[in-house]
Parts: structure tokens; sequence; C-alpha cells
């Protein structure tokens, strides 16, 4: 079996044997109770052991070990196409989103077709995090009209709302796929709908779903997608993948180009720029090695455990543990902002990710007595934001309430 051509008859890992499996593969879980992965995520011990082997072969051999390590590279961009269930030559491994947000930002043709007359725009969600706002922002001083759709205090994004702003000039709309904050998922299928029917074309910010729940865009029209691998995907930060649409690629501008760009790459004597006909064009110059090892060894963690398919065990422990956190939290007063009952009535939208607040408390302080109980949480916009991966447990969740209760 392959990952990148998994039997039918393959039988994946359900919610509470998921739970299992992934917990003994993650050290952090014997010390902390750690509800941080919208921030950064602890290494599994299959990446920290790829991260020690890596380099103790560059402090003996130097770069001996440099086609084992390229190979690995390879290896990624393949657990990527199967997460994604795309081509591997559709993929580019990149340092961050920023990265790849900043790349389509300044690559893409805003000025080349004459079908839409005016100005041409771009279409940004009001409550993002700010590397995927300000690359569309700095577009203003391009020509380029940067139009962005308001969101309510829940999070909620609504899609009449961004109905209303994209117009016969729209070139891109870019979204996350979850709320950083909020926690709210949008509705794939809706959106790439709309995005298409309009005429634009789609880059999603997959950062705060990817590796959690399954992403096919066989089936779905996303354009251009990218996430950090330093979140729900248990790798280290500068190590994330992006994906283009193969039908895209040649349209995109090279405007960063460097020796691995190009056909030939290692003959290092290139006398004419000829592109690479794939998405590593975009990778530019020497790799990361030291962060693909351990993201391609956590991706392949967690494709063994189903993550790129429909219904899988990972996403449904993930949110069985964010509905336990929201009842628990209930329980002990706090004000939680996650609304399961219109998730409900609206396909899904609940993901990892859960804010509170507690009545009369600093959030701040609260999360200093978190820590001090060995529970690790963030605080974004004035609000507590727990983000529960599939091997929290009870204990983990009842570890956070009691501290609370203090």
């Amino acid at each position: 079996m392959t990952l990148n051509n998994v039997p039918e008859s393959t039988v994946f890992p359900d919610a509470s044997d998921v739970r299992t499996r992934l917990r003994a593969a993650m050290p952090v879980s014997q010390e902390w109770a750690y509800f941080d992965h919208a921030a950064v995520a602890p290494l599994p011990s299959i990446g920290s052991a790829a991260a020690r082997k890596l380099l103790l072969q560059a402090e003996q051999s130097g770069d001996y070990c440099w086609p084992e390590w390229s190979s690995i590279a390879s290896r990624l961009r393949g657990n990527a196409a199967a997460l994604l269930h795309c081509s591997a030559d559709e993929i580019a491994l990149i340092p961050n989103t920023t990265f790849a947000i900043n790349l389509v930002a300044s690559a893409f043709p805003w000025f080349a077709s004459k079908e839409k007359s005016g100005m041409p725009n771009v279409v940004v969600i009001e409550n993002e995090f700010s590397s995927n706002l300000l690359p569309w922002m700095e577009l203003a001083n391009s020509g380029v009209e940067v139009r962005v759709v308001p969101v309510d205090p829940s999070g909620i994004v609504s899609i009449d709302r961004l109905a209303e702003r994209i117009d016969s000039r729209t070139k891109l709309v870019s979204i996350s796929w979850v709320g950083y904050s909020s926690g709210y998922r949008i509705d794939l299928e809706k959106v790439c709908e709309l995005v298409h029917s309009r005429g634009a074309e789609l880059f999603l910010d997959a950062i705060q779903g990817l590796g959690v729940f399954p992403c096919d865009v066989s089936r779905l029209p996303i354009d251009y997608l990218a996430a950090d691998g330093h979140k729900w995907l248990l790798g280290p930060e500068g190590a994330g993948v992006m994906y283009i649409k193969r039908e895209r690629l040649p349209y995109l501008e090279n405007r960063m180009i460097g020796w691995n760009s190009v056909q030939g790459a290692h003959r290092f004597q290139s006398s004419q720029i000829e592109f690479k006909s794939d998405a590593s064009r975009f990778e530019g110059g020497s790799a990361n090695h030291l962060g693909i090892v351990c993201l391609e060894a956590s991706t392949r963690l967690l494709l063994e455990l189903g993550a790129n398919q429909d219904n899988n065990g990972i996403a449904a422990a993930v949110l069985e543990n964010a509905d336990q956190i929201e009842d628990s939290l209930r329980s002990v007063g706090a004000v939680v902002h996650r609304d399961r009952t219109l998730a409900a009535r609206q396909s899904t939208h609940l993901s990892g990710i859960v804010s509170f607040e507690v009545n009369g408390k600093d959030p701040l302080a609260v999360r200093s007595e978190l820590i001090r109980n060995k529970v690790i949480a963030s605080v974004r916009h004035g609000r507590l934001r727990v983000a529960t991966h599939a091997y929290n447990n009870a204990d983990d969740i009842q570890r956070l309430c009691s501290a609370l209760r203090t």
C-alpha cells in the first residue's frame, strides 16, 4: 500500500482508535494538556526522530546525504498530494502561508485580461489573520481594488455578504477555511460554487483545517491553497505546502527566480530562463530540509490515520473533543463563543477551535493560571482560545476546567 494509491478495502481507525494511537505518538501529552494547535503544534515523536537523524547526518557527513533529503522532499510533495487528492506536480514546498499568499498576490495576472473592464478587484474577509489581509491590501498601490467583506462578532462568514462584494471585475477571492479566532469553518462547496460562478478564482488559506478535515481538490474547484505545517499537520515552523491548480501554473509570473526554479537546476549553468513545468518552479532556492523531514513524517502519520478520507476519525475525534470542551466550559460558568445549534442548521461549520471568556477575569491572567496547571491555550482578540487535536482526551479537558475553577 502506498499513500497515493490506497486500496479501497483499507480500513482506517475510528475516532476512539485515532485518539489512542495519535496520543501515543505525541510525547507532549505526558506532561501537558496541550490546546494550542491553532498557534504552534508540538512535534510527534516520528517528526522529532526524523529531525535528529538529519542533524546527525549533517554533523557527520555534511552534504553527502543531500540526495536522501531531496528524496524525502519529493515524498512530502506526494503526501501533500494525497491529502488534497491532486498530482504531486501541483505541489510546491513553502516556508509558510505568508510566502504563498505573497507569491500569488505578486504573480497573479491582475491586468492581463481585457475581458473585464475597469479596475480589477480582490475580495477578502474582514476577520482574517493579518497575513491573509496585508499582502492583498498592498495591491491597492498597484491599482487593484481591495474589497473587504464585513463579519459580525460571531465570526460567521455570510455567503450573502461575500456575494455582494463579488462582481464582473473580481479576479480573486481569498478566504480562510477556518477562522483562526472564531473557529468558524466555511462551506467549501458553496464558496467554490459562488466564486467560480462569478468568473473569479479562489485562494484558500487552509492552515487551520488541513490535517484534520478532508479537502479534495479533484472535486472542489480550488485554484490555490496553502498551509503551514506547524499547526494541525503537526510539523515544525518554517515548512509548509502549497497547491497550484495545474491549469493556473502558466499564468502566474515567476517574480522570484532562483537556481531551483528552472529546468536542469542542478547544472547551475542556465544561460536562459526555462522554468520547470510544475509547481516546484516557485520554490526558488535551497530547501529547509530540517523542516521538510519533520513535516514529511507527520503528514505520513496523519495519512496512515486517514486524514484525507471523508468522515475520517481524526476530524471526528477533534469535533468530539470540541463539543466536550464547550459543554465543560459552560458547566464552570465560562461564556463560550461557539454556536453548535447554528452549525447544525447550516451543514457543519465547527472546528477544533473554541473561544471563551471567564467573567470578571483578565484572559491573560487566566492563561497564566492555566500554564501553572500544565495547560496550554492562547488569547486572541480579548478571548481565550483552545484548539484541540485528535489526541486530546477527557483527562486533558478535565485538567483545563479544573484549572479554570481555581
